[in-house]
């Protein structure tokens, strides 16, 4: 192992430079080799879960670019090559290309620092470039409906000092109806090739909210497809039902804190399933994913969810599903060149298996799985302009973060 100096935020670090293959497993043998929580649970088609190691796999470079950072949710890169992240706790921040973390940006409403909650993701504006207009989620404080998931723009002005503001801050959309709770509030968001607005959410985990995941009045356990300034949009499958919240675009879902869009334009999500179940989908409009009436998983407590179903008519299958869980945060589309053994693949960062999930597509299904360790929880994981992949540490808690580049080896 390398180590060289690094600066951030006037004091010296140590980088290290470590060569890792993904865990060290036979190729064409499952990655995962725990025992499932629900082992009389059977998939329903083949690879839908524990697919095979891929044949060839990438021994990749780790490469520690900024640590001593608050806590962070999210990240991503601004035109220039600094990372614009969010705090949990509340604040936002850009990280300079030497890793030097500049001042809270100015103006970030306030959020529900609890639990679960806080600032969440953040997203460039597609036409960040001109507009400067970035868009945020985050658990938003209620006075009189308790709290919920919530959607925010911004112009980001930044300064010299490599600080800046949000200025025009609008809130566009609100998850409703709210609930008094700290769990379950997602939340990704991701731009389609029109400029459309995918907002996941979570159903706020408890037993008297959850089974609102199903129900399409309440914005409780759903994916949302609207415009940049929050209106629901043609083609969204629900405008004109009668009660329905016309944004919806696909129901059933539990803890939505991955989705990325892929090279055709098509969003895709991973979400946390209870103690086993979580779900990589290719979520459809109007189509119903189940929870919490079918899952691949079952209660913390090792009971049943519901009447413990994994097939239902009306329902749709996971694409895959893990059992136990990676616990997913975080996830990009992988179309670069640097890395070439990952192109075509989804990157999913894992709290519980602590790094990097590379799925191998083929034909819409995963056709490989492999892992890279980082031995730390990984909140979100990007694409950079240099084709490297970023990861997002957390400390289970609270803590400081880091931001790791892997490349290849």
């Amino acid at each position: 192992m390398k180590r060289i100096p690094h600066i951030l935020a006037g004091t010296m670090l140590s980088v290290s430079l470590v060569s890792l293959p993904a865990l060290a497993q036979q190729a064409g043998t499952p990655v995962e080799t725990q025992a499932p929580n629900a082992p009389n649970q059977e998939p329903a088609f083949s690879g839908q879960t524990r697919a095979p190691q891929p044949p060839d796999v990438a021994n990749i470079k780790t490469e520690v670019v900024a640590e001593g950072l608050p806590h962070l949710w999210a990240m991503e890169f601004l035109p220039d090559g600094r990372m614009l992240v969010t705090a949990k706790q509340g604040a936002m921040h850009i990280i300079g290309t030497d890793g030097t973390a500049g001042p809270e940006i100015a103006n970030v409403p306030e959020v529900l620092a609890d639990g679960q909650g806080g600032l969440l993701d953040v997203a460039l504006a597609p036409d960040f470039e001109s507009s400067g207009r970035i868009f945020f989620s985050f658990a938003e404080p209620r006075d009189d409906d308790g709290n919920g998931t919530s959607v925010a723009s911004a112009r980001l002005v930044a300064d010299d000092q490599g600080g800046g503001a949000l200025e025009d801050v609008t809130v566009i959309f609100r998850q409703t109806p709210g609930y008094d709770g700290n769990k379950h509030f997602g939340s990704r968001l991701a731009f389609g090739p029109e400029g459309e607005l995918y907002v996941t959410v979570g159903e706020r985990s408890d037993a008297e909210p959850r089974v609102q995941a199903q129900n399409l009045q309440s914005g409780l356990g759903k994916i949302f497809r609207i415009s940049q300034t929050g209106e629901a949009l043609e083609g969204n499958p629900f405008i004109g039902e009668d009660g329905a919240q016309p944004e919806i675009w696909s129901l059933g879902h539990r803890n939505l804190q991955s989705a990325t869009i892929d090279g055709e334009g098509r969003l895709w999500t991973v979400e946390h399933g209870p103690k086993g179940g979580d779900e990589l989908n290719l979520p459809e409009a109007g189509k119903n994913y189940g929870w919490p009436e079918v899952t691949y998983g079952v209660e913390y407590s090792g009971a049943a969810v519901g009447d413990g179903i994994t097939q239902m008519a009306d329902t749709e299958q996971p694409v895959y599903y893990w059992d136990p869980v990676i616990a997913p945060s975080g996830m990009a589309y992988y179309d670069a060149d640097a890395i070439p053994e990952w192109k075509g693949a989804f990157l999913v960062g894992g709290l519980v298996s602590q790094g990097v999930v590379v799925l191998h597509m083929e034909n819409d299904r995963v056709k490989f799985e492999e892992r890279v360790d980082l031995d730390a929880r990984i909140r979100d994981v990007k694409v950079g302009p240099d084709g490297a992949v970023y990861a997002v540490t957390e400390q289970r808690g609270g803590g400081n973060s880091t931001i790791i580049k892997l490349t290849k080896g």
